[in-house]
C-alpha cells in the first residue's frame, strides 16, 4: 500500500498565455446526474488523455490530469459543503495501458491499494475545485493504440456525487504549432503575412484539424475564407476585446508530415493598435473542440475563397502533448491615445446632496490594453472640493489622503482615485459618479479631476500626446467665471448631473465600511454589496473598473477550465483550488 500526503495548502501560479496549453485538452465528461434532496456535487476532468508510447530505453513521458469537483452553488459565502467526502478511482480498466500516480499538491490525501486508489479530502467549496491531480504513463510493455478507462465515485454524507470516467490510450496524434516570424514593432495599416505550418509528430494520423485565431482590438484578418468562421468580441475572458477565428481542414494528415498553408493569410495592424497579441493553434477537430471554442458565441462563416493546406517537407483522437499546440505574438505598435479628462458642475444649498460625475474620454486613436500583466491602463483622480463631503463613491475608487496615502475611512475623504481595467477601447468614455453633501456654501469651490498614470510620482501618460487636456474641475455652486472642462456628453455640466455612459455596466458605491474599496471585474460588473447612490459607468466596452492586483484573470486549472481552453484560449492566472470567501 502506498499512502501519499499532499499538502493542502493554496497554490496560485501565475503564468503568461502560454500556461493555458498546460491543461489537456477536451471536452469533460460525466455521467447522468442522479437526484437527490442534498447537495449534488459533479466529478470532471478532460474527457480523454493520450499517452506517449514507453520507449525502448529511459523512463516513459508523465501526462498530467486533473480531477475536479464542481459545487453548482453561486453562494461564496454560505455555498460550501463543510464535511469529510471520499472519491474512489477504480483503475483497473487501464491496467497494462497506464502506470498511475497521485501528486502532492491536489489538496486530498490518497491511499492505493492495488487497481484502487481512495483519497479523503474536506469540504466542496462553491464553483470548481481540484479533488486530485494523476501523473499518467504508458506502461511497459503497452501497445501504441491500447486505451482503457479511469472511474472515478465520490461519496459524503447528505451529499451526491455524479461520477466521472476518462478515457487514456497510448499514442495519437500529436500536433505542434510553428513559430512564425513576425515583426513585432508594427505601424498603423501594416500588413504581414501569416504562413501557419504544423507538424503532426504523434504516432497517428490526425482525422481533420482546426486551426484558431485569437487577436486583440487592434489586429485584424482583412479575408474572410470560406471554410472559416468568425466572432468579435468572443473569448476566454468575458469583457475582453477578442475576436476569434475558426477554420476547418478535412481530411487524414498523417504522423511524421508538416502542412503549411498554400496561401499565407495576413496580420493587420489597424488604426487603433497598441500593444496587441495574436493567437494561432491548431488541433484535431471535432464536435466537442468547436463548442469549446465557440464557447456559445455566436460565428459568422466566411464567404471568401477556401483557405488550403498542403503538405510540407517532413520536419522532424487526444493530443500526446498539448503544450505546444499553440503559439503567440505580441505586437507593438507606433501609436498614440489621447485620453481626455472631463469634470462636472453642481449647485446646491449648505446641508443639500448633490450628485457629480467625473471621468475622461479615449479619444483615440489607438485602444490601450495591458493584456499580458492585466494591470489597470489608467487612474482617475479626483481632488474634492472645499465644503464638500463624498457620501457615496463608486466600488472602483477608494478614499486617500490629500497626499495620496492610504486611508482606512473611505467616506470623507479629501482625495479619491479610481483606477481603470486592463483595457480601455478607442472612443470608450469612462465615468465615476459621486454622491457630495455641501457641508459649508462655499461658492466657485473646484476640485481638480485628472487621468493619469497609475503610479503617482510617475502621473505621466506615456501613450498619450496631449497631456494639457488631461486635466478637467469639478466645480460646485459656480458663478460663472468658472467651468469644469466639459462632461460625459460635453457640455458645461448641469445642477446634479448624473452623466454615465450609454453603454456600460452601472455598478453600486459603498456605504461606508472602514477599509471597503469594493472592485469591479473585466467586464464592469461590481463585486460590492450594500450600496447607495453613486455608481461606476463604463461606455464603450471599456474594460471595467478596478482590476485585481497582478492578474485580473482568472480560470481554475482543470475540469470545466479544459472545455474552454481546450483549443487555445487566453489565460493570465491559474489557480488550483478555490479559497472561501469570508
Amino acid at each position: 500500500m502506498t499512502r501519499l500526503s499532499p499538502r493542502t495548502a493554496l497554490r496560485h501560479t501565475a503564468g503568461s498565455l502560454t500556461a493555458v496549453v498546460l491543461l489537456a485538452a477536451g471536452a469533460l465528461a460525466a455521467g447522468a446526474p442522479a437526484h437527490a434532496a442534498g447537495p449534488e456535487f459533479t466529478i470532471g476532468g478532460a474527457a480523454e488523455t493520450a499517452l506517449h508510447p514507453h520507449p525502448a530505453n529511459g523512463s516513459p513521458q508523465k501526462t498530467s490530469l486533473g480531477i475536479t469537483v464542481d459545487n453548482p452553488s453561486e453562494d461564496e459565502e454560505n455555498g460550501g459543503y463543510e464535511g469529510e467526502i471520499t472519491v474512489t478511482f477504480d483503475l483497473s480498466g487501464v491496467a497494462g495501458v497506464a502506470d498511475v500516480s497521485f501528486g502532492e499538491d491536489a489538496g486530498a490525501d490518497c491511499e492505493v491499494t492495488g487497481a484502487t486508489a481512495v483519497c479523503h479530502d474536506y469540504g466542496v467549496y462553491p464553483g470548481l475545485s481540484t479533488l486530485a491531480e494523476l501523473g499518467l504513463a504508458a506502461a511497459e510493455g503497452g501497445k501504441d493504440g491500447a486505451s482503457g478507462t479511469i472511474k472515478v465515485t465520490g461519496s459524503a454524507e447528505g451529499a451526491t456525487f455524479v461520477p466521472f470516467s476518462t478515457k487514456v490510450t497510448i499514442g495519437g496524434p500529436d500536433l505542434v504549432m510553428k513559430q512564425l516570424p513576425f515583426k513585432q514593432e508594427t505601424v498603423p495599416g501594416q500588413v504581414q503575412p501569416a504562413p501557419v505550418t504544423f507538424t503532426n509528430a504523434g504516432t497517428t494520423a490526425a482525422d481533420g484539424v482546426l486551426l484558431t485565431l485569437m487577436y486583440s482590438r487592434g489586429l485584424e484578418l482583412p479575408e474572410r475564407y470560406a471554410n472559416c468562421e468568425y466572432t468579435e468580441g468572443a473569448g476566454p475572458q468575458a469583457g475582453i476585446p477578442w475576436s476569434t477565428a475558426l477554420c476547418s481542414f478535412p481530411g487524414s494528415y498523417e504522423a511524421g508530415a508538416t502542412y503549411t498553408l498554400a496561401e499565407p493569410l495576413s496580420v493587420k495592424a489597424t488604426a487603433r493598435a497598441f500593444h496587441d497579441t495574436f493567437v494561432y493553434r491548431v488541433n484535431e477537430d471535432s464536435a466537442e473542440q468547436r463548442a469549446a471554442q465557440r464557447a456559445g458565441a455566436r460565428f459568422d462563416q466566411g464567404s471568401g475563397r477556401a483557405l488550403t493546406l498542403k503538405k510540407a517537407p517532413a520536419a522532424l483522437s487526444a493530443d500526446l502533448d498539448p503544450r505546444d499546440n499553440q503559439q503567440e505574438v505580441d505586437f507593438r505598435t507606433k501609436n498614440t491615445a489621447d485620453f481626455a479628462a472631463y469634470g462636472d458642475t453642481a449647485t446646491g444649498a449648505e446641508g443639500d446632496t448633490v450628485t457629480a460625475t467625473i471621468g475622461f474620454h479615449n479619444d483615440g486613436p489607438a485602444w490601450i490594453g495591458h493584456l499580458r500583466s492585466g494591470e489597470p491602463v489608467a487612474t482617475l483622480d479626483l481632488t474634492v472640493p472645499e465644503g464638500a463631503s463624498v457620501t457615496g463613491k463608486p466600488d472602483s475608487c477608494r478614499g486617500v489622503t490629500a497626499q495620496g496615502t492610504y486611508r482606512e475611512e473611505q467616506l470623507g475623504a479629501p482625495r479619491y482615485v479610481c483606477e481603470t481595467g486592463m483595457t480601455v477601447r478607442d472612443g470608450a468614455d469612462i465615468a465615476r459618479s459621486f454622491d457630495l453633501k455641501i457641508t459649508k456654501l462655499v461658492r466657485d469651490a473646484s476640485g481638480a479631476v485628472t487621468v493619469r498614470n497609475t503610479r503617482l510620482a510617475d502621473p505621466a501618460l506615456p501613450f498619450d500626446p496631449k497631456p494639457a487636456n488631461n486635466t478637467a474641475r469639478l466645480v460646485l455652486n459656480g458663478t460663472g467665471s468658472q467651468d469644469s472642462g466639459g462632461t460625459a456628453d460635453g457640455s458645461t455640466g448641469t445642477s446634479g448631473s448624473t452623466g454615465g455612459d450609454t453603454e456600460g455596466t452601472t455598478t453600486g458605491t459603498t456605504t461606508g465600511t472602514s477599509g471597503t474599496t469594493g472592485g469591479t471585474d473585466t467586464s464592469g460588473a461590481s463585486s460590492a454589496s450594500g450600496s447607495t447612490g453613486s455608481s461606476d459607468s463604463t461606455a464603450g466596452s471599456t474594460g471595467g473598473g478596478l482590476a485585481a492586483t497582478g492578474s485580473s484573470v482568472a480560470l481554475w486549472a482543470s475540469g470545466a477550465a479544459a472545455a474552454a481552453l481546450a483549443a487555445g484560449g487566453v489565460l493570465y492566472a491559474v489557480t488550483r483550488r478555490r479559497t472561501r470567501q469570508i
